[in-house]
Formats: C-alpha cells, sequence, structure tokens
C-alpha cells in the first residue's frame, strides 16, 4: 500500500492497516480511554489500584459525596477496571485483575512520573498503608467473631482493644467502617437475635435466656427486647407458640 505523499516509505502499512481494522478492538480502545477523561475516575482508579476501599472512605479520600463516587465506581466497574465485593453489611472495591486493568494502571503510572518523580516512594507508602489497613481490618473481623462465640458474656471496649492489641478509637473507628455501627449496637444486634431464637426455639425461661445473651438483669433485657421487637419476651414467645 502506498499513500500520498510517500512517508515512512519502508514501513508496513498493510500490517498496520489489518490491526487498525478491527473495529471493535479499536473501538473497545477509545472506549477505555474515554473512561479516564474524568480526572476524578483517574484519581479514584489509582487509588484502588493501590487499595482496597468502601465507598464512605474513598468519599473521604476524595472529598466528594457518597452518591457522586457511586456515579464514578459503575462507569469504572462497567468498563471491567475495577471489581466489587460484600463483607458483612459493607460492599468493597478495587481494581480488576483484567489486562486491561493491568495495562490502564501502567499507562496513568508513566504518564503521572512526569509530574510526579517521587512517585515510587508514594506507591511505596500506599502499599504499607494499604497491608496496615487490611491488618486492622482483620483484627476488627477477629473481634467480631470472639464476640459473637462468647455472646453469654459481657465485653467493654478497653478490654477487647487491649485483648486483640488494637488502640481503643482505631478498633471503635475500623469497626464502624466494616460493619456499619458501632460495636456496641453491633454486638447489642447479635444479642437479640439469638435472644429471638432461643425464645422461639427452646424452652429456656426468660432468665435463662437473658443469661445466654450476656445479661445479668431480666428487667434490662425485657427492656432492650422490647427497643427491637415491639414487645416484651414473654410476649414474642407466646406469639411464636401460637405461630404469630
Amino acid at each position: 500500500m502506498k499513500l500520498v505523499h510517500g512517508h515512512n516509505e519502508y514501513f508496513n502499512l498493510d500490517l498496520l492497516r489489518e490491526i487498525l481494522s478491527d473495529g471493535n478492538t479499536v473501538r473497545e480502545t477509545a472506549e477505555c480511554f474515554a473512561v479516564f477523561a474524568d480526572e476524578v475516575r483517574v484519581r479514584i482508579f489509582m487509588l484502588l489500584c493501590h487499595t482496597k476501599q468502601c465507598v464512605v472512605n474513598i468519599a473521604d479520600f476524595m472529598e466528594m459525596t457518597a452518591p457522586a463516587v457511586s456515579h464514578h465506581l459503575k462507569i469504572l466497574k462497567d468498563a471491567d477496571l475495577i471489581e466489587s465485593w460484600r463483607d458483612g453489611k459493607e460492599v468493597f472495591y478495587s481494581a480488576s485483575d483484567s489486562e486491561k486493568s493491568r495495562t490502564m494502571h501502567g499507562i496513568i503510572e508513566r504518564l503521572m512520573k512526569t509530574s510526579c518523580p517521587d512517585f515510587e516512594s508514594k506507591h511505596e507508602k500506599i502499599n504499607e498503608r494499604s497491608e496496615f489497613q487490611d491488618r486492622q481490618i482483620e483484627t476488627v473481623k477477629k473481634v467480631h467473631d470472639f464476640m459473637c462465640e462468647h455472646i453469654s458474656e459481657r465485653f467493654t471496649i478497653d478490654g477487647l482493644a487491649r485483648r486483640f492489641g488494637m488502640n481503643t478509637t482505631t478498633l471503635k473507628t475500623v469497626f464502624k467502617d466494616v460493619y456499619g455501627t458501632s460495636l456496641a449496637a453491633h454486638i447489642k444486634e447479635h444479642r437479640m437475635k439469638k435472644a429471638a431464637e432461643l425464645l422461639s426455639r427452646t424452652d429456656l425461661s426468660i432468665s435463662e435466656v437473658a443469661a445466654q445473651v450476656g445479661y445479668e438483669s431480666q428487667g434490662k433485657f425485657s427492656a432492650t427486647f422490647k427497643e427491637f421487637y415491639g414487645t416484651i419476651p414473654s410476649g414474642y414467645k407466646r406469639d411464636k407458640r401460637c405461630g404469630k
């Protein structure tokens, strides 16, 4: 093949034309680059290339609202650049392991190096921070499992923090990030669900059920149960036995 002007006459233009004639490939490439026409998505994508995060944390990092972040996450996910998964009540996001995602990550890193000479050191710090966050999340999950397995016992947040080697404030903060509620509210909910199960499936007395879910005072247990189910334990037990 020859063009009107004979520049680069030794280059195989026929091969290039064949490559560029694959409409689907060229279109997919153009669409991929179009995703990053918005700098917000570049920032979110690069964040998720180095750490997994929930919408709340991404919004905090980006100084944006959660709905605005969700809009950009959907575009990135539809382009197969990021992936999501549910862990309990929380949905986490990270860069996908697709060839497209890895390629775009590399391209953006190389482009950013032109204006960010200390990118490598920042990259290392981000990875270190990510690993530290992962360890915190794993510790919080262990705290959660411990409380559920020992639901008949009473805990203090300070005691749990000491037991699992975590700062009290960090424990409360990370726990809420992971499970969406405070530690105290979360374990209370588990206690009440377990109590409801015992009331409907066993012949235990109200005081015995209270003890099974960590309440020494039957009165306090009954008051808390009513907050959750709108009726006292004896009424709940009676209704379940009657098939209501």
